[in-house]
């Protein structure tokens, strides 16, 4: 087939499933059985035969045990596509599913392909974090959880920092992204009060849309209660539908013990398991094949930052993003911006200014959950729902991401 030199890449369908809290409702499942039950679910739910897809693009952070000698391949084939449809794993850290669902966007604008999906997945329960430095912890270490504190005054290892090349921690000091969260709460002088406040409205803002039925995008997947009895999850397991402010004041500080900080694991993005999926097309052969395009791409950013302050790129990679849509902050309907700490959306809304009422107006991490590869492709996926639901334009997804990166998408609505 001869293609064209313009060749627009749209978005047709995207789906996630429920996100379930670390040892929680899917504890019992693999990682690359979840990621197939995805790709099924978006195959249904678009209609396109699996054998037209040229490639599965998937973000995943913590490349070993489960989630090692490519996820994405061995979940193609579980997911019962053709063995002609390939499939390829990428880190991009905690960007990896956006990142995906950008690779998979630049292949069809390059005109090589007709057909992708963008995807990520992350199992932070069977393939703890840090667990690819030789980290982790038994028990799972996080963005902001408990067992973090006890592992490092148990002596055991949490990050795995010190296999880094020495050389490299001479030139930058890489610290842990709770240390660079207390330090942008420093800076741009973010009380715990407001960091609390935020994560309690991330909550409320969640359970609302669970109430209202709005999450179109989430399909039923398996999983399995307590009580080991094999159940449908339909809702991402940490939501809470009250949060008691009393409560919330009185949880630990993690990163900085002894109440001398303000992050603890109430304003910061819960540990999570879960996949997501974006199929991407050429817009010319999507229509032909009688496909209606949701969306189609006005920015795709990926830019460098800082490393140690390391989660403020959200700021510069905003601004690119709609210097290239040619578009202002006040142009947008639904902002996404992940919650991996309150404080890095509320100095992100300081340096920018947006309307609030447009950030997260379903939640964000805080409340559904961070699992990691992921939520890029997972916050897609509930902002093109969230535009269909309001009947908005345009949306933005930005994100921070480890060691000073960040990436940003900038989407239309068709």
């Amino acid at each position: 087939m001869t293609r064209t030199a313009m060749n627009e890449a749209v978005i047709l369908g995207a789906v996630r499933t429920p996100f379930a809290k670390r040892n929680g409702l899917y504890a019992a499942t693999r990682p690359d059985s979840l990621l197939a039950h995805t790709l099924q679910a978006l195959t249904t739910k678009t209609g396109i035969d699996s054998g037209k897809i040229e490639d599965v693009i998937t973000g995943n952070v913590t490349q070993v045990g489960e989630q090692g000698a490519n996820i994405a391949r061995q979940s193609v084939l579980l997911a019962g596509f053709p063995v002609t449809v390939p499939g390829v794993s990428l880190n991009r850290m905690c960007g990896s599913g956006q990142q995906a669902v950008h690779f998979a966007a630049q292949a069809v604008a390059a005109g090589d392909a007709d057909y992708m999906i963008g995807a990520g997945v992350e199992s932070m329960t069977r393939v703890p974090m840090f667990s690819d430095l030789g980290g982790g912890v038994t028990d799972g270490g996080g963005f902001a959880d408990g067992n973090e504190v006890r592992a490092a005054r148990q002596g055991r290892r949490v990050s795995g920092f010190d296999t880094l090349n020495p050389a490299l921690l001479e030139r930058y000091e890489l610290i842990h992204q709770g240390e660079s969260a207390e330090r942008i709460a420093e800076q741009w002088s973010l009380s715990r009060l407001q960091l609390d406040q935020f994560a309690a409205e991330s909550h409320r803002r969640a359970n609302a849309a669970f109430a209202a039925g709005r999450h179109g995008e989430i399909i039923p997947t398996p999983g399995t209660d307590k009580t080991g009895n094999k159940i449908s999850v339909t809702r991402d397991q940490g939501v809470r539908d009250h949060i008691d402010p009393d409560k919330m004041a009185q949880l630990p500080t993690v990163f900085r013990p002894g109440g001398n900080g303000v992050i603890t694991a109430g304003n910061a993005s819960q540990i999570a398991d879960g996949a997501a999926a974006v199929l991407v097309a050429r817009q010319e052969i999507a229509l032909a094949d009688g496909f209606r395009p949701l969306a189609r791409f006005r920015a795709r950013v990926a830019i460098g930052d800082d490393p140690t302050l390391q989660l403020m790129g959200v700021v510069p990679a905003t601004k690119m993003a709609l210097d290239r849509a040619q578009l202002t902050l006040s142009d947008l309907d639904w902002i996404e911006i992940n919650e991996a700490f309150a404080c890095v959306v509320l100095a992100w809304a300081q340096e920018l200014g947006p309307d609030m009422e447009k950030v997260n107006p379903w939640g964000g991490a805080i409340a559904h959950g961070h699992p990691l590869g992921a939520t890029g492709a997972g916050l897609m996926a509930k902002m093109l729902t969230g535009l269909e639901a309001i009947d908005g334009q345009f949306g933005l997804q930005v994100m921070c991401i480890g060691h000073g990166m960040a990436t940003a998408t900038i989407v239309e609505r068709i």
